[in-house]
């Protein structure tokens, strides 16, 4: 790209990429480029992905429970998504926390590579599907910049200001659905404020986000999206290397692996990971840890009377209810665990829900007990790939929750016919879980 067209793309203050590359759109269609944008109307991709990853699974323990008892290392999947060229005699599951943490900090045996012919396709060659040392060097461009101490700094500057903002649209009315007015809106725009991205743009960053993450339940919107993001990150890389700023983009732009910088496919198959991961899991936890302060009044109250609470309802809302229950290794090698040999080549499922449900860690490990003793638990894995995010949820679900009960008093689940449209509020999923809509009631304010 030439420095003409460079100068041509620099935004106006206030101007989003978004109104950018309309402005773009009838010149790329001159040279013959390709723009693939969310597609329009359809299923709301919330609800289609929902449906792809286990419908409306209430209540998986039990069984997870039963198969932890009678077959800890599982030979076959539960996921019902396998992985594409594995079949049932290939597979394996993981139940027992001891033997699932065993498993991810050996990442020499238990490989990610697995997720380049998956997840890999849609989003290209992301550090999910890296083993060290390669893994080690990517995700050190910027992992500092999601450092537990980096990041409090955004609490005051960005992620209570947007919490606060979010509840202004809703105060006043008394009733809210917080699922699509809080909790999905929260991480979009948290992220892309850590990526530098245009607040204009987030609408559309993160249907693109949910499309590709749901690429399973739709092929050709989830492709559409990839594509989508990548064209878009195109031109935001382009517009960093002239101006570098202090995010996380400008970051990659200028950083490099074995002093070489980073090919800018690399940088856009990266940020397709870094945006759908920072705003799917934390939306999901986020649900998960309201929905389960609002329906067991005795830990509300007690999170209402002692604020300082709050920290241990986010670990134990992670442990009880993960957002994620399952992730996937290809063993490397022949390997035995719990007694029973996985050979070379096997996929294994790690159930990070069965792992955090493990009676023989956790005592009445289904009950949500937020004065429960602090243990570690799986929600955001453990060892080389421990999601990088982990600091960044954890504060946002605080936050989240913090801001709620300063803002909106007697809050309370309202699920009555009218609000929101929904009867049943309720976490549900087999892969992926949250509430797909959490109505509420509250004294309205001005």
């Amino acid at each position: 790209m030439s420095d003409e067209s460079l100068r041509a793309r620099e935004l106006r203050p206030g101007q989003s990429i978004a109104d950018d590359r309309s402005a773009q759109s009838a010149a790329r269609g001159a040279r013959g480029g390709h723009r693939a944008a969310a597609v329009p109307g359809g299923p709301d991709p919330f609800e289609a992905f929902d449906d792809y990853v286990g419908g409306d699974v209430r209540n998986p323990y039990p069984e997870l429970a039963r198969h932890r008892k009678s077959s800890p290392v599982m030979h076959g999947g539960l996921m019902g998504v396998p992985a594409p060229g594995f079949g049932p005699d290939e597979t394996f599951t993981l139940l027992r926390f001891e033997d699932c943490s065993a498993a991810l900090r050996d990442a020499g045996t238990f490989s990610s590579r697995i997720y380049d012919g998956t997840i890999g396709a849609v989003m290209g060659r992301t550090i999910l599907g890296m083993d060290d040392p390669e893994h080690r060097k990517h995700r050190n461009l910027v992992a500092y910049a999601f450092r537990q101490s980096a990041l409090e700094r955004w609490n005051p500057s960005l992620v209570a200001p947007v919490c606060n903002s979010l509840v202004d649209q809703f105060a006043a009315a008394g009733v809210a659905e917080l699922v699509r007015q809080y909790t999905s809106e929260l991480p979009t725009r948290v992220i892309a404020r850590l990526l530098g991205l245009p607040d204009d743009d987030v609408t559309e960053l993160q249907r693109w986000s949910v499309e590709l993450i749901g690429a399973g339940a739709d092929e050709e919107r989830g492709m559409a999206a990839s594509a989508g993001l990548r064209d878009y990150f195109a031109e935001v890389v382009a517009l960093k290397r002239r101006h570098l700023g202090k995010d996380v983009i400008s970051d990659l732009v200028k950083g490099g692996v074995d002093g070489e910088t980073l090919a800018d496919e690399v940088i856009y198959s990266f940020l397709r990971l870094l945006l759908p991961a920072g705003v799917e899991t934390t939306y999901r936890s986020t649900g998960n840890l309201l929905y389960l302060l609002l329906s067991t009044p005795k830990q509300l109250a007690r999170v209402e009377a002692k604020r300082g609470l709050l920290a241990s309802a986010v670990e134990e809302a992670l442990r009880v209810e993960p957002p994620l229950l399952f992730i996937t290794r290809m063993t490397t090698r022949e390997v035995e665990v719990a007694g029973v040999r996985i050979p070379e080549g096997a996929s294994v499922e790690i159930c990070l829900g069965s792992a955090n449900h493990d009676e023989s860690r956790w005592f009445d490990p289904d009950d949500f007990d937020i004065q429960r003793p602090a243990k570690p638990h799986l929600a955001f894995a453990t060892g080389a790939h421990m999601c990088l995010g982990l600091h960044l949820a954890r504060m946002e679900m605080r936050v989240a929750a913090t801001v709620l009960l300063d803002r909106l008093k007697g809050l309370r689940l309202d699920p009555r016919e009218g609000n929101s449209g929904t009867m049943d509020p309720h976490i549900k999923g087999m892969v992926f879980r949250s509430p797909s809509s959490l109505p509420v009631a509250f004294e309205a304010s001005g």
